[in-house]
């Protein structure tokens, strides 16, 4: 133990000096340093079951299963649903440490809570443009486009995971492409290539919602049952092996 230094002499011990004389004192408790501790449990599949079940019944609209063509009604989905879901489970990704979970849970919320205000009568984004169609698809062409780049960088960054998450984000950026397309060829005047290109977005879109559903079973069960297999690729690449070591 180091020794404290007082006012008073020192002989070789923590001392105080006092009217009667030098009396030795022991030094003050050290504290223990901080130690995380790893949280209980994980929301994940809160978070990719939220994600499932907004892009799955959005997915539906854009092909026009039924007749379905308004994507109003999904604005519930959207706010309270996925927007909810993502962001609460993001935070807690966050308190665990995972970083790239809680980046791709944050962008895909705030993703949902900016579709769903332009579909809401409430913001009056959609009503803004009523006069102009053409400018109103070209402006969420280009959302939605920008949108394909930033799940392109979550694409790449997932390659070293396993290929569930791999085949979510491909299906999602091509669907965004297309449905970006599809915007922009509305605004064109290309109206039967402009839904031809929505309803193949929503087929890719539907895919990355299939792929979802087996994530969250596979989270699910995986401690109770069984686990699912997700085909791990992190063997593939150097820095992964390493960090697993």
């Amino acid at each position: 133990m180091s020794e404290l230094q007082f006012s008073g002499k020192s002989n070789g011990s923590a001392t105080e000096q006092e009217a009667g004389g030098n009396r030795p004192v022991s030094a003050p408790p050290t504290a223990e340093p901080f130690k995380y501790r790893p949280l209980p449990a994980s929301g994940t599949a809160l978070a990719i079951g939220a994600f499932a079940t907004t892009l799955t019944t959005l997915s539906l609209s854009l092909m026009e299963w039924r007749g379905v063509t308004t994507t109003n009604i999904h604005v519930a989905n959207f706010f309270f649903v996925a927007t909810f879901g993502l962001l609460i489970t993001a935070q807690w990704e966050l308190a665990a440490g995972n970083g790239f979970s809680y980046t791709v849970f944050s962008a895909f919320a705030l993703f949902y809570a900016g579709y769903a205000a332009i579909l809401s009568p409430w913001f009056g984004i959609a009503s803004a443009y009523a006069d102009n169609p053409v400018e109103f698809n070209n402006g969420l062409g280009f959302w939605v486009l920008l949108w394909t780049i930033f799940v392109l960088t979550f694409l790449i960054a997932s390659l070293p995971t396993n290929v569930a998450y791999i085949l979510i984000f491909l299906f999602v950026d091509l669907g965004f492409l297309l449905i970006a397309a599809s915007y922009f060829a509305l605004a064109d005047g290309h109206h039967s290539a402009g839904i031809g290109l929505k309803k193949a977005g929503g087929v890719f879109c539907f895919l990355a919602g299939l792929v979802g559903w087996y994530l969250t079973l596979h989270l699910l069960i995986k401690d109770s049952i069984v686990e699912l297999p997700l085909g791990d690729t992190s063997k593939y690449f150097r820095k992964s092996r390493e960090a697993k070591r």
